[in-house]
């Protein structure tokens, strides 16, 4: 039986993150909620974060670090997921911040509403923020204006996914953007046993994709707040940004396909997922043509088999489904261009 403070398990994968590690774990550490197990999980850092991880575990009774050889951010979340014991989970990326009343207000939403999951907006920003974003976060955000639940939430997240849609959807009085979320587990709060028997594929990129239908098809209740609760740093050095290899848009590929008929297995049209499929298969082949290294036969046959796969799976759907997908993969790609631009310009 829960109790009126229950346990909230958050998870903080580590790898190489001294420069913005401490300004996550210390807005963690100033939650107004503190009934909390802060787990960091040191994936083989080779820099200064292990001994970050240390010092802070030795500050604080809260935090637990836990030291493993590198296996990427997969591995260090399945590893925080059996090591936790809270009633409630959350994630968070060690280069990010929280807003101080982030667990307050999830865990507030859940308890009243009986959600799955709750989730807040987030607000990305730039290194050069660093100082702005940690003060704002730390004077907490004010209570929401409104609070939103929704079911089938696996529906949601397959069609709401466009901006300039969302915002025509508020303005005609839809309330289109609290439906939306990304496949990010960071600014949610879970209950934990939506994780029972649930962990992340190992070696891959898009771990994230890969478990978007299979948890979000568990819940029957999301709850959404209206308040800026995450911030989300932007570096267009990152493994998101930057590294973006053959072997990154393969897995893309087979993130999207698995997604895609678990999906159409529930009778919901995969519109997200038609445009993860259609847009990482023409970026594989793009890089492929492009790349200044050594492309291998594994890489062309990885392509040729996407090609085939994402047809396959296309043909599934009906002609309607299949131009409703279409026209949403037209407004999504050219959003895209103003979000990489924008990225880009981030500082």
């Amino acid at each position: 039986m829960a109790t009126s403070r229950p346990l909230v398990s958050i998870i903080v994968p580590v790898y190489n993150s001294e420069r913005y590690l401490p300004y996550c774990v210390e807005s963690i550490l100033n939650q107004s909620y503190t009934n909390l197990e802060i787990i960091l999980v040191d994936d083989g850092s080779k820099d200064t974060s292990p001994r970050i991880c240390d010092d802070y575990a030795e500050k604080d009774s809260r935090v637990i670090v836990i030291h493993q050889k590198n296996g990427g951010i997969a591995k260090a979340q399945n590893t925080g997921l059996d090591a936790a014991h809270g009633e409630y989970i959350a994630f968070a990326d060690n280069d990010d911040i929280l807003d101080s009343r982030n667990i307050e207000l999830l865990l507030h939403a859940i308890l009243n509403t009986g959600a799955d999951m709750s989730k807040g907006r987030w607000q990305q920003f730039g290194v050069s923020q660093l100082a702005e974003i940690k003060a704002r976060a730390a004077q907490g955000s004010a209570a929401p204006d409104k609070t939103t639940s929704f079911k089938n939430p696996l529906h949601a997240y397959q069609t709401v996914f466009c901006k300039s849609l969302r915002i025509l959807g508020n303005l005609l009085g839809k309330n289109s953007e609290a439906l939306y979320f990304n496949e990010a587990n960071w600014c949610r709060l879970y209950k934990r046993e939506l994780w029972d028997g649930l962990r992340f594929d190992l070696g891959h990129y898009a771990q994230d994709i890969r478990m978007a239908a299979p948890l979000y098809s568990r819940m029957k209740l999301v709850t959404d707040i209206d308040s800026v609760l995450y911030y989300w740093l932007q570096e267009p050095d990152s493994v998101t940004h930057s590294k973006r290899t053959p072997n990154f848009w393969h897995d893309n590929v087979t993130a999207a396909a698995k997604n895609f008929q678990a999906t159409l297995d529930q009778g919901i049209v995969p519109c997200r997922n038609y445009f993860g499929l259609v847009a990482s298969v023409k970026d594989e082949e793009k890089v492929l043509r492009n790349s200044s290294n050594e492309v291998t036969d594994a890489d062309w046959q990885n392509l040729q088999d996407d090609l085939t796969l994402s047809s396959q799976l296309i043909l599934k759907l009906t002609p309607l489904q299949r131009l409703h997908c279409y026209i949403l993969f037209i407004i999504r790609h050219y959003e895209n261009k103003i979000y990489d631009r924008k990225i880009h310009d981030m500082k």
